[in-house]
This record gives structure tokens, sequence and C-alpha cells, in this order.
């Protein structure tokens, strides 16, 4: 049986924490629909101290800070860029749009339709995340969405160069210099100056993934995202130093990000916590990776890899880094996780920022029933039909017709048997209703 030799703080506690957010952003929403821009650029200079004449870069304000980024950040950027697209044009290449004839007469079909609108939100507060930008803008931009709206706050009071550049190198349309739930709520809800957008993607604090909750049914949304989640399973044949290095690499995204170790390892178990302490002792960003650390960090022992397996499926973690001595085993035998790294040569911080997968990825066990954002997420997959002979209308006419009778709906039956009638003659057994 699974033992933990380091346990997260109370599930009641992240609740009451849940709670709070929950209604903040309930207030904020109603603001913003009620009172429109004024609210938003109320709660733009509250949060962002950022009051410009207008929220939405300019063409030339767009030029000028993608003058401001240098030489090698744009080749980066570039890079980045590249392999997204390469792996995103792939996956839609795998979406075909199919018209199959099941039976004599009888055409079916779909088509793979972009989503009209897209707002993406850039996450910028303490960490500008300029990959999020290629993950959502870019990959929107490969599923053909004819209007993509990006947006993310100001940093230090003004246009993040770097995110600017990406926006507009993904392919945005409108980039907006806006933050947080008032950016999400603009997008989603409309204002004078923001047209609404069908859905919202990209990650963000917990405030912004509680609007896009609330928002969830008004428009799209790509997944329900909390904090950052980050699970390695190791055994004896990787070091100490590898996990914690991959631990404390996402436990520095925020205050409250879960971290998880499992093994089948006492030993590695017990120097992956010692390491962990050491590196805290030296990380710049130990101030946060710490706490998130102390708060949400888990270690749990397991007695072989099969038990490893269910305990990681379980918890269904954003993340997955596998190093043992099977990580093949685990990609065909693991079924809930949000993305997965096999081996000791790749790593989290791969996938978030270069590689090409996507790095926006469920959290909270969403794992169990969905996938993360990738270029699919922005095709809407419609079914058609058609019914090319008099024979098949009235074969399929007379089939609908009794089964419509079997659930009671006679006005349904009425659409079948009215088919019958006018191309199947007499020699036609339908429902009742007919006769």
């Amino acid at each position: 049986m699974a033992e933990w030799l380091k346990t997260p703080k109370p599930e009641s506690e992240r609740a009451a924490d849940d709670a709070a957010v929950r209604a903040t952003v309930e207030g904020v929403l109603a603001d913003i629909a009620a009172r429109g821009d004024a609210a938003v650029r109320e709660l733009s200079v509250r949060f962002d101290r950022y009051d410009p004449p207008a929220f939405r870069l300019t063409p030339s304000e767009i030029e000028a800070a993608v003058q401001k980024v240098s030489a090698r950040d744009m080749e980066d950027i570039r890079f980045a860029q590249t392999q997204i697209r390469r792996f995103a044009e792939a996956q839609k290449a795998s979406m075909r749009d199919i018209e199959v004839e099941t039976l004599p007469g009888v055409i079916l079909g779909h088509r793979n339709i972009p989503v009209q609108s897209v707002g993406c939100y850039v996450p910028g507060g303490k960490f500008p995340m300029v990959a999020s930008a290629h993950m959502s803008v870019l990959t929107a931009s490969v599923a053909g969405v004819p209007r993509i709206a990006a947006a993310a706050p100001p940093v230090g009071g003004a246009p993040h160069p770097a995110i600017v550049a990406a926006m507009h190198l993904g392919g945005a349309h409108e980039i907006y210099v806006l933050g947080g739930m008032q950016a999400i709520g603009a997008m989603a809800l409309g204002t004078d100056s923001i047209a609404p957008v069908d859905m919202i993607v990209g990650p963000g604090n917990a405030y912004v993934a509680e609007a896009k909750r609330q928002l969830f049914g008004r428009v799209g949304i790509d997944l329900f995202a909390g904090p950052t989640e980050t699970m390695v399973i190791a055994d004896d044949t990787v070091d100490a130093e590898l996990c914690a290095t991959d631990l404390l690499g996402q436990a520095e995204h925020g205050f409250n990000s879960p971290a998880c170790l499992i093994t089948t390892s006492r030993a590695l178990a017990e120097a992956t916590l010692a390491e962990i302490e050491r590196l805290l002792a030296i990380l710049p960003t130990a101030a946060t990776a710490s706490v998130s650390w102390r708060d949400y960090g888990e270690v749990i022992l397991c007695a072989d890899h099969d038990e490893m397996l269910k305990v990681a499926n379980d918890m269904a973690y954003e993340h997955v880094q596998v190093m043992t001595d099977r990580d093949d085993w685990y990609l065909e035998n693991l079924h809930s996780y949000g993305g997965l790294f096999l081996g000791a040569r790749t790593n989290v911080a791969f996938g978030d920022k270069v590689i090409g997968t996507n790095h926006t990825l469920p959290t909270k066990r969403a794992g169990r029933y969905t996938g993360g954002l990738w270029v699919g997420k922005f095709l809407k997959t419609h079914s058609y039909q058609k019914v090319t002979t008099d024979a098949a209308a009235a074969m399929i006419g007379a089939y609908g017709s009794r089964l419509c009778l079997l659930e009671g709906f006679v006005g349904h039956a009425e659409q079948c048997n009215i088919r019958v009638r006018r191309y199947g003659g007499q020699n036609v057994a339908y429902g009742a209703a007919a006769q």
C-alpha cells in the first residue's frame, strides 16, 4: 500500500481559498456586464495601475514593441513558434472532413469548421508567459480562426515587448494590454470597445481560471485550469538531483502549485527531500517555490510499478514526468494526465516553452475526461446528411416512423411518414400515424 512521506495541506483549506476567489470573480463579472468599458478601466487601474488612452494596441504601437525585442530573443521566439506550428499543422492534417455512403442513396459526413472568434489570454504577472502566446494564438491561427483577439497585462506599466511580438508573429488580429479577470470578462462579455468572442483560451491565475469557469456556456473555453501541477514518477534508475530539479521547476509558478514525487525507492524519496531543501537555499525563485512545496508538495512511496501507475492515474496530474526502466510501459498504460514527458532527457520546461506540444493542459484531475489545448479545440466538427434517392428516403422513413412512435413522438413520425408517402409508393410498411 502506498505510503505518504510528505503530505500537502488539507483539502478543506484549499476549498476555503476557492470560495473566496469565486465570490470576488462573480462580483467583477457582474460589474463588467453592467458597466462595460468603465468597469474594465477601473479594474485595470486598481490591479495593474494602467490607464492608457485605449487598451488595444495600434499597428504602430505593435511595431514599436517588437522593435524593443533583441535579435536573439526574436530568433528564439521564431524557433519556438516553428516547432509549435509544425506539430499543430500535423495535428490538423489528422482531422479530415469525411463523407460516406452508408446505404445506397444515404450520404453522411462531417466538416471541421473553425470557431469564428477566439480570445487568447496570456499571463504576465510575476512571470510574463511569452510561450502562452505561441500555444493559444499560433494554434488558433493554424486552425484557421478568422478573428483572434489576444490580451496580456502590462508589465512595469507598459506592454511587454516579447509578449506583443509573440502575439503578433503568432497571428493575432487584435492585441489588448489588459490583464486578469477584467480581460477575460471584457473579451467574453464584450464592451463598447471590445467585441465579444465565441471562445476564451489560455492559462492564468486562480481569478482568471474562475472567470473562465463562470463564463463557460456563454462562451466556450479550452478547459478548466487551476494552478500548475507536476508529478515525477521515478525508480532507482535516476538520481535525486533530477527529481528535485523537475519538481521545483514547476513549484516556482505560484504559491499553490502542487508537485508530487511517486517512487518505488525509499532511498530516492529521502534523497529527493534532502536535495529539495538544498536547492531551495540557492534557487532565486525560492520565495515562491518553497511555499508551494511546503503546502502542496507530496512524496509517495509505492511497492512496485503497478501501484505507481494506479496512484498516478487516480491523481491525474497536469504534467507527468516519467523516469524509469520502463517509460514506454507507462506511455501504454497511463490514461489520465495532461501532458506526458518520457525519460530523463526531456522535461516539463521543454513542453512549456519550445518543443512543440501545447502547454495549456488540464489540472485538478480534469485529465480523467479531457486532454489539453490543441488545434482541434478551435475546430467544431459538424455533421450533415443527404438522401439522394426516393428508395432511400422511403426506406429510412419507414424505420424512422416506427422508431418515433416507439417513443411516442407522433409529430416526429409524421416527418418520416410524409417522405414514405411521397417517395415510397404503396409498398412500404411504416408507422400508424399515417394510416
